[in-house]
């Protein structure tokens, strides 16, 4: 798996995943020491190779002549993100994702899962994107350090939760309880729907309940990583004021 550009190779490097960098001929002197340097840092090799090839093999990508080989990140077992959330003491919060197809999106939402303490990402295996070295990349390294999974059926899948006592709560635009007016000192997972359409009617019935976001400006929706970022955020934040 390849990923390119400098800033996501070097977010990478931290992951630990990085197999190799790959530094085009021609690149600025500065640049190939920086990653030069980090490469030894990581001990791990540096391939100098023809601008061309890169510009062939990453067709019209703005690679920035600097790209990486990175190790596969392996899907985790569904059950894998409950028992994280148990070995840290915490009250679950997963994120499930409902046909959300764009890597980009994706890669962010892992991002912001990552980074504001979720216990993992799932997803359903059809209709949706894939774990690609787009979504990686978007990532920027944070796919090596959460668990991430997929299930086959995404409403049976949320009606197991339901049998754990784990609350689900939908992301809906239509719905007129915003995130600050639930309790959310429970084991809960926030399902956020795809670009465009939101949320499957059978995925919509599943939930608990559905939760929005206040707008204050003339948009009528958010983007379904930034959505997610700013649910997460608030969730953790109520938590720890209940705390």
């Amino acid at each position: 798996m390849i990923i390119y550009g400098r800033q996501p190779v070097r977010e990478a490097l931290q992951s630990g995943l990085v197999l190799r960098i790959i530094i085009a001929k021609g690149v600025e002197v500065k640049t190939e020491r920086e990653f030069r340097r980090l490469a030894t840092k990581a001990n791990i090799p540096t391939d100098i190779v023809p601008r061309i090839s890169l510009d062939q093999n990453l067709g019209t990508a703005r690679h920035q002549g600097i790209a990486a080989e990175l190790e596969e990140v392996s899907l985790a077992e569904t059950e894998t993100p409950i028992l994280l959330a148990k070995t840290r003491k915490e009250r679950l919060l997963l994120v499930v994702l409902d046909q959300v197809q764009d890597p980009r999106n994706y890669g962010a939402i892992i991002r912001s899962a990552e980074a504001l303490g979720a216990h993992g990402v799932i997803s359903e295996q059809r209709r949706s994107s894939p774990l690609s070295a787009v979504a990686i990349k978007t990532s920027a390294g944070a796919a090596a350090h959460i668990p991430i999974a997929q299930v086959t059926n995404l409403v049976r899948y949320l009606k197991e939760l339901k049998n754990q006592n784990i609350w689900i709560y939908g992301a809906s635009t239509a719905s007129k309880n915003t995130v600050e007016t639930f309790d959310w000192n429970r084991d809960i997972a926030i399902v956020i729907g795809s670009e465009g359409r939101g949320l499957r009617k059978l995925v919509r019935e599943t939930c608990d309940d559905l939760v929005s976001i206040a707008l204050k400006g003339k948009s009528e929706s958010l983007n379904a990583s930034v959505a997610t970022g700013i649910l997460l955020n608030t969730i953790q934040n109520r938590r720890n004021k209940s705390t």
